[in-house]
């Protein structure tokens, strides 16, 4: 039985990694740390022990010291910040990895350098400055504006961000945030936006899936209208995206290795624009494939102890269009289709034309 230790144990993240490996039909050992007391206590592994924060010194020796005591064969960082810290010193860890390069991840971790290696490719990127004072957040509204994307170049979950037109308004929230020289000002693009997640081994392609988002659940809450919460995710195939996100991967890597998922926002003339890769790690709601067919983070653990996992005849989008994933805090996630989304709402519409029609 290989034993897997997953760091964040306790976010969402890694229990729809977990629930995924369990519905594989293979037999795991789970072995959870998570930084917060709290969040441990919901961690639905076998084994849950606390860990420092890790960017604390006593982090790597603890986490070591799980590693001997638990025997654990296989590491999965899933937050970002461990998996920065962890990834440099992956020669030193007496446990397997799957991650790419650390150049790679340090790439992908800074959207600002991202969009370096994107916009040397000539892939269609928004135009995005580096704001270190006033002087250049006006800049950016002259070239970039009327309307700017603020964000943090580092952070997961829209973290930090703000669209705003209003110049006095985007000083106050750097200097609130106190974020000069750690913000970017990009042009705004589209509310629409879009997934592809993949799996590389060595270089060589092995399946990917593409996935467009709805809304954000809690978007009323963030002044961006992002939260990093997927609420309804749909199921796509889109040959542009597929296309863009291997060129947007090749960009930053030759040889790909590992997980990167690709996000996209749409431009006013319909192109999709590549923002981000996460990188070394699943997005949030990938328990959404397991359920609808394609497992990966299993075909994931089978790579990671050269295993030959189980793939889809069709490598790319092997699901069919149209799956709904629909979630929310608190309820099971429920798989359905974009059609029986509908299908009330067209009801509805019938029903108050019967009733008008009556009252007339």
């Amino acid at each position: 039985m290989k034993r897997i230790l997953i760091t964040g144990s306790g976010g969402a993240p890694a229990a729809n990694f977990i629930r995924s490996l369990r519905k594989s039909g293979e037999p795991f050992y789970f072995i959870g740390v998570d930084c917060d007391k709290y969040y441990l206590q919901r961690s639905e592994t076998h084994e849950k022990h606390l860990v420092p924060m890790a960017n604390q010194p006593e982090y790597l020796p603890v986490l070591l010291d799980i590693i001997r005591e638990t025997g654990a064969e296989l590491l999965f960082a899933q937050p970002d910040v461990e998996i920065e810290v962890l990834s440099r010193l992956r020669e030193s860890l007496p446990i397997r990895t799957f991650w790419p390069a650390q150049e790679t991840i340090e790439i992908c971790m800074n959207k600002y350098s991202s969009f370096l290696k994107w916009e040397a490719a000539g892939i269609k990127v928004p135009k995005t400055v580096l704001v270190r004072d006033e002087a250049e957040l006006k800049e950016a509204f002259r070239t970039l504006g009327p309307k700017l994307w603020l964000r943090e170049f580092k952070g997961a979950f829209g973290k930090g961000s703000l669209p705003t037109d209003d110049l006095e308004q985007a000083i106050a929230w750097i200097n609130f945030k106190k974020g000069w020289g750690r913000y970017v000002a990009a042009e705004c693009l589209t509310e629409a936006t879009i997934t592809w997640q993949s799996i590389w081994k060595d270089g060589e392609f092995v399946v990917a899936q593409g996935r467009k988002r709805l809304y954000w659940e809690f978007a009323n809450r963030a002044p961006s209208g992002v939260t990093g919460l997927t609420g309804t995710g749909v199921t796509v195939i889109d040959p542009l995206v597929d296309e863009l996100a291997i060129k947007a991967i090749k960009a930053i890597d030759s040889k790909p290795h590992g997980i990167f998922s690709v996000d996209f926002t749409y431009d006013a003339n319909g192109m999709p624009n590549p923002t981000e890769i996460n990188i070394g790690r699943f997005f949030t709601t990938h328990q959404f494939f397991t359920e609808a067919g394609l497992n990966m983070p299993y075909i994931f653990v089978k790579l990671a102890f050269d295993e030959v996992p189980p793939l889809p005849l069709k490598r790319v989008n092997p699901l069919t269009p149209g799956l709904a994933w629909v979630r929310g805090m608190d309820i099971e996630p429920v798989l359905t289709s974009v059609d029986e989304i509908e299908m009330p709402a067209a009801k509805l519409r019938d029903r108050i034309k019967k009733l008008a029609a009556a009252k007339s």
